[in-house]
């Protein structure tokens, strides 16, 4: 069943969501050039570049990006984006950046998932027992999370050395160790419903394996 049958949101819903939080990413980008403020400007248009994802994997690579995976991954990046404004600051909205990093994590998770059984179902050279995919999840969700906040340091200290504005930031360790548990339950929520909800992308990545090996 595809993401958008399991949403209790209509498709056209989804859609005008989606369409929504895309202006609203050409606005805090806006924002982030009145401001002056690189980090904001930045991340939004990385951001807004991302939302033309789903269209190049459906056009180009026949992966079928139904308007629930098109939310999930906008939502994704808005919330992001909409955080360099000021919400990742505000002490009053602590729980914003645990939310972005589960969803965030939630892709990452979705993309390893998807990857995996797509060679499972490619191959009978590899076999991946459904305990085994639950670990992997979690696991590769975890490492890109420490990869992830490698940057984010590394980033920020190479700023604070020349005196330049910061792109991404880290709030301390405590905050990294947060972030770390959020990206886990974001892997942990597809290493569970993965298949319910990813079935679609895995099948047609499946497919497009297979007919580059009768290319070949």
């Amino acid at each position: 069943m595809r993401v958008r049958d399991r949403l209790r949101i209509s498709e056209r819903r989804q859609k005008q969501a989606t369409r929504a939080m895309e202006v609203g990413l050409v606005v805090v980008l806006l924002a982030g050039l009145y401001r002056r403020n690189v980090g904001v400007v930045v991340n939004a248009s990385i951001a807004f570049a991302i939302t033309f994802l789903p269209a190049i994997l459906e056009r180009d690579y026949d992966i079928p990006m139904d308007a629930g995976l098109t939310l999930w991954i906008t939502a994704a990046v808005f919330l992001h984006a909409l955080g360099t404004l000021g919400p990742y600051r505000d002490p009053t909205l602590w729980w914003w950046d645990h939310m972005t990093h589960a969803l965030s994590s939630s892709l990452v998770a979705a993309i390893g998932y998807a990857t995996t059984r797509a060679l499972d179902e490619h191959t009978d050279d590899i076999y991946l027992p459904p305990r085994f995919t639950f670990v992997f999840i979690l696991l590769f969700v975890v490492a890109f999370g420490v990869v992830w906040e490698v940057i984010e340091f590394g980033v920020g200290g190479l700023a604070s050395i020349m005196g330049s504005a910061k792109i991404l930031t880290q709030f301390g360790l405590e905050d990294t160790m947060k972030d770390l548990l959020f990206d886990t339950v974001g892997g942990l929520l597809v290493a569970v419903w993965g298949t319910a909800y990813l079935s679609d992308v895995v099948g047609a990545l499946a497919d497009r394996l297979d007919r580059r090996r009768i290319g070949e």
